[in-house]
């Protein structure tokens, strides 16, 4: 139909352009208007569904935000594909695959008319995200013609994109709580920022629920005198990160200044600092620290024993230190680690996997990746050749 507007658009010029008679050229343009009318309606029908003059669609929107995601106030007890993955698809799938539209004859508002699949067979493979169609249409570049949603349309986020392949490699289930499903650490990381938005919103895990008082504003200042760097580490509550980059002085007798601060100090970072093993004897006394950055430093297996006491810390950085596998063992029962740095420390490769045994939980770094260079990361410039 696109084409014979086209033929017939040139005929109603050759026709204006060799002042043919005024009765042929009415009746061209009559046949025209009405050919425009068809192939426009064909062509809204064809990009939009074929219900997209309805009152049903005239009145509601189409730009992809059917629906809104929520906050959570309890997203571990949360239903993992209603409560989670559901409103990401309301907000950036229904609008061509609901109720009132199904491009490629695909529904995804009802939960057996999505896991049947649409014109192409099935989108979801149960326990295998790599091989779902859903998931290999939502990581092509957003130009392919195959990549979903459209260009045109609001494009999913990162964060969106994982909660919906960690649902599909958990099995696709309908009728199971988050807590319920295994979350790797990133995953739960992402879930833990749906509890809250706005202001409120925690874009990291290491922060503890209980509030605390807080500090003293004099405490705070006399840190900052020698060169700490003192800031909250999110709005609305009194926890706080310190700093060590800018500090002058001792590293020892530093660590001391931050003594008062201790209930709310939570992350804490000193890597490249003149701290010993005395400075952690302190800090063992810090219970909230969640965070402890001590790289390049001077402290050794004595000093990493007094961190025994710190139960709630998720995360240990010594990169560059003296520390050994026994001094690490001391830390077994800490049971909340997740992360812990060891690349270019005195730890064998001998010790790893009694490491690993003794922290299940945690992921251990020791650095020294192989990172292959692909043919096309080089370009070789060579002068022309002379004649």
């Amino acid at each position: 139909m696109g084409i014979g507007v086209a033929l017939l658009s040139w005929v109603l010029w050759l026709n204006q352009k060799r002042k043919g008679d005024g009765f042929d050229r009415a009746l061209i343009s009559i046949a025209l208007f009405g050919l425009i009318l068809i192939t426009g309606h064909l062509g809204g029908s064809l990009t939009h569904g074929s219900g997209y003059l309805s009152f049903s669609n005239i009145y509601s929107s189409d730009s992809g935000s059917v629906g809104s995601i929520k906050p959570l106030p309890n997203v571990q007890e949360a239903m993992a594909y209603q409560d989670v993955v559901k409103p990401i698809l309301e907000t950036k799938c229904y609008s061509c695959h609901g109720a009132n539209k199904q491009k490629g004859k695909l529904r995804m508002d009802d939960s057996l008319a999505l896991m049947k699949g649409g014109k192409d067979g099935e989108i979801i493979e149960p326990g295998n995200a790599v091989n779902s169609e859903m998931i290999k249409r939502l990581l092509l570049p957003v130009d392919n013609e195959d990549h979903m949603p459209p260009k045109e349309r609001p494009q999913l986020k990162e964060d969106e994109v994982a909660l919906i392949h960690w649902w599909i490699s958990s099995g696709a289930p309908f009728d199971k709580k988050v807590k319920d499903l295994q979350q790797p650490e990133r995953i739960k990381t992402i879930l833990i920022a749906l509890q809250s938005t706005g202001e409120d919103r925690l874009a990291l895990p290491d922060i503890p629920d209980k509030p605390v008082e807080p500090a003293a504003e004099s405490d705070i200042q006399k840190a900052k005198s020698v060169g700490i760097i003192i800031l909250p580490v999110a709005q609305n509550n009194n926890y706080l990160m310190a700093n060590f980059i800018t500090a002058a002085g001792n590293g020892d007798s530093l660590v001391k200044i931050l003594s008062p601060l201790k209930k709310q100090l939570v992350w804490l970072k000193m890597g490249s600092s003149t701290i010993s093993d005395s400075a952690l004897r302190i800090i063992s006394s810090f219970h909230n620290l969640r965070r402890l950055q001590i790289d390049h430093t001077q402290v050794t297996d004595t000093g990493l024993a007094y961190l025994k006491d710190l139960t709630e810390l998720r995360y240990l950085n010594v990169v560059g230190t003296r520390i050994t596998a026994k001094g690490v063992k001391e830390l077994k029962d800490l049971k909340n680690l997740q992360s812990l740095y060891l690349y270019q420390t005195e730890v064998d490769s001998l010790s790893r996997q009694e490491l690993k045994q003794l922290f299940p939980k945690a992921t251990i770094d020791y650095g020294g990746y192989n990172v292959p260079t692909l043919t096309t990361d080089t370009t070789i410039v060579k002068p022309p050749k002379k004649d």
